[in-house]
């Protein structure tokens, strides 16, 4: 930098001379050439406003230079001036080029001080930018929309998918070959060198009310519009999905979500301590002065924004616009570019409000890809009033109300209320999907992402899958093959049916699998909302505690590779009846009756006490009974749906869940009379540039006197992938209890730490810790050491020693410190067991693995 300044000084000490003997009586018009500083720390200043009196003007370049030309007045006086210093004049000398050096003096006033560019020493203390930017965050309590008591508005809301890839590469794809179509509707306008294609288009009219006390946010959708893939892609989810990605930008929040991530808001509470500011320029519009400020992380790798702003000086110090981005440094997967732009109207009070949010992001693979996809999303408001209240009708029921007629809104309506109206390339979106999904190559296309992803193949009404469980290998089993499927909508769109064939070729037996499910809502039984009544019976394998999120069959091949001693087992014979219905507001309720026959395979044995004197000391089985009930709460809820399951999208909003089951003995043979109650609550918590907490607390308690089978077995994980919801360093049925709570902290510093170090910041890593806690234990009527009427814990047939234990006075703990995101998609996690360690065949120590695609 010091070269750089020296040689631009050798420079305009040259120029200066060589234009004081240059005179020319040909020239008609004067230009001004130099370069403004701080006159203290001799630094250049950036964006000085350099003006001719009552006429144009530029502002200074990143180094301080500028260049006013085309100046023919005789005599004209040039002002230099910045927010913070004295106002400079010079007299320019007619026809003549002139260079000048000129050099800024501290404004007098209390609270104006130097002001160093970019390329100087920064700092917070005595930068008037910081001072304005702290009249911005003391006065957001009265910027805010819910500072007033009564608001409503209506709200316009276009999300959009497009791929994108270089015009001459995207003509010469063999990919596009048979979609020429739609590659005549590109738009190159929006991402510069990038051809967008169009593929996904969703709108949204609403009336919006807002009541501050009670309060009560209230929406009624008056049109709903969205592109129709004919069941090959769930444009729900996607929906869902893009809420998540684009959510609402609130500047005046202290953090933005945005990308499935918390970005601290350049006015956030602790802005100044995380952020660079500086004052580039004033303007005035609507007769109020605006300042423009630019704002940049301290620390590029940090998950912060840069951009501009334009503040009031009107006493109110709103926003009056901003542009938001991303750094290309930042700790942020697979967003190539992120662009936010919100403007905003002087409403009647003088206050402002927002009137337009338009938010851009490009994903790629890589930084360099030729293509990716572009989402985008506009929210556009207007006829904003505020302090009209409403009749209370308005405000009552549910915060959302799709009015019938809004998914029948005709093209005359959309034309009327969309604003701003569709580009040419937008509006033949709806169109060229439905030409898309009657090509057979797209059906082709989509049916083998199926087949990828989800795991079926399509076969008329039918799907064959999931093909994960083709293949899997257990110590009891041992090799196994399995061939299953289930009907589609084609089928029946109220009667669904499911069912495999196993076979192991070590037990030599045939395992099996039908239920038939009947839909109420006449449409998918796996889609919102859940609506079906469902009965099954299973005959198959299954070891106990092992409960993966996401794998539901445990003869998954991905699951194959185990540690550890994987003996225990058991055959379960199972009839099962069920009832599931989602309610508004996010709630669900299941109803069930559950019989089932349990055999024990491997090391697992149903044996009494040796001390009970019986000849017969072995129970071939155990059945059980249960009919059972569950309500669920989420509010807020997101989640991805694929064929058969749902992918959450975690936001901030807790889950809970309350469980009870009743065992009934003489019931279908039930054995036993018990009842069993279970908790949970889950929930994610944002600590901005900390990064988040995830924390799920659970307790359960079984009233009854059963034997071990019965009793709850913890979540094992006997894999060597990392799995969240498990104990990953329990060995399969090593605890039992009857009573217990659990607590699970996870924290994620999404690279807050490791971007404070300069050769790791580049990697990109994020760090996580993690605590897992298990109190619990067996009453004495349920513990074969108090009680020698019920079974005895398993043991292990070479040393006798017990495998299965009762916690007792201390917890089952163990910790773990994870670096993610290795390659944007690994985690790699140290985990340390702290308590039980002489229990016969522990790790004391281990390292798991798991692969995810985040942000």
């Amino acid at each position: 930098m010091r070269t750089h300044i020296l040689h631009h000084r050798l420079k305009l000490v040259l120029l200066a001379f060589f234009a004081s003997f240059y005179i020319t009586s040909f020239a008609a018009a004067s230009t001004v050439k130099g370069i403004v500083k701080d006159a203290v720390t001799k630094q250049p200043l950036q964006s000085v406003s350099v003006y001719l009196k009552g006429g144009k003007g530029v502002i200074t370049n990143a180094d301080g230079t500028f260049a006013l030309t085309g100046i023919v007045a005789e005599k004209a006086v040039m002002e230099v001036s910045y927010v913070g210093y004295k106002t400079a004049t010079l007299t320019v000398t007619p026809s003549k080029e002139q260079v000048v050096e000129i050099e800024l003096s501290v404004s007098e006033t209390n609270n104006t001080v130097v002001v160093k560019s970019k390329r100087g020493k920064y700092s917070n203390k005595n930068n008037p930018a910081v001072e304005l930017i702290k009249k911005v965050i003391e006065n957001k309590p009265k910027n805010r929309v819910s500072n007033y008591d009564y608001v409503e508005y209506e709200q316009y809301e276009k999300k959009a998918l497009s791929l994108t890839k270089t015009p001459e590469k995207l003509a010469n794809s063999k990919l596009m070959k048979n979609y020429n179509f739609i590659l005549e509707n590109t738009d190159t306008t929006k991402l510069e060198g990038k051809s967008l294609i169009p593929v996904y288009l969703e709108e949204h009219y609403s009336q919006k009310y807002y009541r501050k006390n009670p309060e009560k946010t209230k929406t009624y959708i008056l049109g709903d519009k969205k592109v129709d893939f004919d069941n090959l892609i769930d444009v729900n989810g996607i929906s869902s999905y893009l809420d998540r990605l684009y959510e609402d930008v609130d500047i005046y929040q202290n953090n933005v979500s945005i990308l499935t991530n918390e970005f601290l808001s350049p006015i956030a509470d602790m802005a100044p301590t995380f952020y660079r500011f500086y004052i580039t320029d004033t303007v005035e519009k609507d007769g109020i002065q605006l300042i423009r400020l630019q704002f940049s992380p301290k620390n590029p790798a940090d998950r912060l924004f840069k951009g501009t702003m334009f503040v009031t000086l009107d006493g109110n110090y709103s926003v009056q616009k901003i542009n938001l981005g991303i750094s290309k440094h930042a700790n942020v997967n697979w967003a190539r570019e992120l662009k936010i732009k919100q403007d905003f109207e002087k409403g009647p009070d003088g206050r402002y409000h927002v009137i337009m949010t338009n938010t851009i992001a490009e994903f790629a693979i890589t930084k360099g890809a030729d293509g990716g996809i572009m989402g985008e999303r506009t929210v556009s408001l207007k006829n904003f009033q505020i302090n009209k209240p409403q009749p209370e009708d308005i405000y009552k029921g549910e915060s959302v109300v799709a009015l019938p007629t809004g998914t029948n809104a005709t093209d005359t309506f959309w034309t009327a209320h969309r604003f701003p109206q569709l580009s040419s390339s937008e509006a033949k979106v709806y169109s060229n999907v439905d030409s898309l999904v009657k090509t057979s190559s797209f059906k082709k296309t989509m049916d083998l992402v199926t087949l990828l992803f989800a795991g079926y193949k399509g076969a008329g009404p039918f799907e064959v899958g999931p093909i994960s469980t083709f293949y899997s290998f257990s110590p009891v089993e041992g090799f196994r093959l399995r061939l299953g499927g289930r009907t589609t909508p084609k089928f029946n769109k109220s009667i669904y049916f499911e069912n495999y064939l196993a076979y192991g070729f070590k037990d030599e037996k045939l395992k099996y699998y039908l239920s038939g499910t009947y839909s109420f809502n006449h449409t998918s039984i796996y889609a919102y909302p859940l609506n079906y009544f469902r009965v099954s019976y299973q005959y198959d394998t299954k070891m106990p505690g092992q409960e993966l999120q996401f794998v539901q069959e445990e003869d998954n091949i991905f699951l194959a590779f185990k540690r550890g001693k994987n003996d225990k087992w058991l055959y379960n014979n199972t009839f099962n009846a069920e009832y599931v219905r989602e309610l508004p507001k996010n709630f669900s309720v299941a109803f069930g009756f559950k019989n089932r026959k349990e055999t024990p395979a491997g090391a697992i044995s149903y044996a009494y006490s040796k001390e009970l004197g019986n000849s017969d000391q072995t129970v071939a089985s155990v059945t059980s009974s249960e009919l059972s009930a569950e309500v669920r709460w989420a509010p807020h809820e997101q989640f991805y749906q694929s064929k058969k399951r749902r992918i959450p999208i975690v936001n901030k909003y807790p889950t809970f869940k309350l469980r009870y089951v009743a065992g009934i003995k003489g019931l279908a043979n039930g054995e036993y009379n018990y009842h069993s109650f279970t908790s949970s609550v889950s929930k994610r918590t944002y600590l901005s540039q900390l990064g988040y907490t995830d924390v799920m607390l659970e307790g359960g308690y079984t009233i009854g006197k059963v034997p071990f089978p019965i009793l709850t077995t913890h979540r094992t994980n006997p894999t060597y992938a990392l799995y969240l919801k498990s104990y990953n360093l329990m060995n399969v049925m090593e605890f039992v209890s009857d009573h217990y709570a659990a607590a699970d902290v996870s924290h994620y510093f999404n690279g807050f730490l490791f971007n404070k170090v300069p050769l790791l910041k580049k990697l990109t890593l994020r760090e996580v810790v993690t605590a897992k806690v298990l109190y619990g234990g067996v009453r004495d009527e349920n513990n074969p050491e108090k009680n020698t009427s019920t079974f005895a814990f398993p043991q292990d047939k070479t040393t006798g020693q017990p495998t299965t234990y009762a916690l007792n006075q201390k917890p089952y703990a163990e910790i773990g410190f994870g670096i993610a995101n290795i390659f944007k998609v690994v985690r790699v996690d140290y985990i340390k067991r702290l308590t039980y360690l002489n229990n016969p065949d522990v790790a004391k120590w281990g390292v798991r693995a798991r692969v995810k695609f985040d942000f």
